[in-house]
């Protein structure tokens, strides 16, 4: 797929924040463990986030040196690009994996927000900002001496999901979805689908139709 029609793809899948028709879609491809846990929530109700995950891979570590802590973080930094979203298993649940400076970093590069299997802080600067993200937890508690960046732009797993550099990512206020990048085409056809097919539905029932002849018309409820 061509970066202008990956850029296409990511457009239209942000016009359809809807977790639970991706998902529906995803199960009847055969796809059933696509959903992040459900401890990973947006910070700020009513953020939305679409992208393609630019995967983060850390360890529990009590070294202090910048070496170890701080300069591969900023080179992953370095790295970020149009519609990326981080998408981070911490292996940790001591540290915030994410602030207000890698934020407003992240988000001047293009990427579209963050996913974090981990800690977040700094949450009121990053909602101003504007910034999407899901987190497992708040804390004010900094990195260093407890959390490293071992590696990045590598396969990952949250939960049950198996993640890829370049799957794409959905999140709303009922939580985030992984779509495989080789089906990502397909998947958002169908959702675009679904929600003119559903669109219609509703239109009946406000117009009186009984829920089930609605159902039988149309398919879906």
């Amino acid at each position: 797929m061509s970066q202008d029609r990956d850029q296409d793809l990511v457009a239209r899948l942000a016009t359809i924040p809807y977790t639970g028709a991706i998902s529906d879609i995803l199960v009847e491809m055969g796809l059933t463990e696509q959903v992040l846990p459900p401890e990973i929530q947006s910070i700020s109700p009513g953020q939305t986030l679409a992208g393609r995950a630019f995967t983060l891979l850390g360890e529990v570590t009590s070294s202090i040196d910048p070496d170890v802590i701080l300069r591969p973080f900023l080179r992953m930094l370095g790295e970020l690009r149009r519609d990326h979203v981080l998408v981070t298993q911490s292996n940790d649940s001591l540290a915030s994996h994410l602030g207000e400076l890698s934020s407003e970093t992240a988000q001047y590069r293009g990427a579209r927000g963050a996913v974090i299997d981990g800690g977040v802080r700094d949450v009121d600067y990053i909602i101003k900002l504007g910034f999407p993200v899901f987190a497992r937890y708040k804390t004010p508690r900094d990195i260093n001496g407890r959390w490293r960046l071992a590696d990045y732009n590598v396969p990952i797993k949250i939960g049950s999901v198996g993640i890829k550099p370049g799957d794409y990512v959905v999140g709303d206020l009922d939580g985030v979805v992984v779509i495989p990048q080789d089906i990502a085409e397909e998947v958002v056809a169908k959702a675009e689908s679904v929600v003119q097919t559903e669109n219609l539905v509703r239109r009946a029932i406000l117009e009186g139709v009984h829920p089930l002849e609605a159902f039988d018309k149309y398919g879906k409820f």
